[in-house]
């Protein structure tokens, strides 16, 4: 996204068109956090860390400025739409040499832990019959494979 929006001088305008429906403000909001995200401000100060060791990324000063348009536009405000943790983790998975398509999968490793407790939790709810998760695959459908021993 911050890639995307190319440059602070372009966030006015980006922020119109998610206000308009036209885009979608990634890395902000939670369904818990109705304010600001603690751990937001955490992995904030940690960005800063990693950019005097790797070099300042040109995209922290879109983001910056992203959250700064965010945090005093009523629309944000009203909807408690504030940065949350991935806002930033994005920037210091880069700064570490991830690619952005290595992104999902590097929040979900933090996450797995959790799940899998509310997993164990639920097995051992009697009470709970059934599971029902809310998360529905968008993704490709059936795959070709090619075994490892024949790429």
């Amino acid at each position: 996204m911050l890639a995307a929006i190319g440059s602070v001088d372009n966030v006015p305008d980006f922020i119109k068109k998610v206000k308009a429906g036209e885009g979608r403000l990634m890395g902000f909001g939670h369904r818990v956090y109705k304010s600001y995200d603690p751990r937001a401000t955490v992995i904030k100060e940690q960005a800063y860390r990693v950019f005097e060791v790797t070099g300042r990324n040109p995209l922290l000063d879109i983001a910056i400025e992203l959250e700064r348009i965010a945090l005093q536009d009523d629309y944000f405000v009203q909807r408690r739409l504030y940065p949350n943790v991935d806002f930033y983790s994005g920037l210091i998975y880069e700064a570490m040499g991830f690619k952005p398509a290595m992104f999902t999968v590097l929040f979900a490793i933090g996450r797995a832990p959790g799940w899998i407790a509310q997993w164990q939790e639920m097995l051992r709810d009697k009470a709970q019959k059934i599971a029902r998760p809310r998360q529905i695959y968008l993704g490709a459908g059936e795959r070709d494979y090619v075994p490892m021993d024949q790429r």
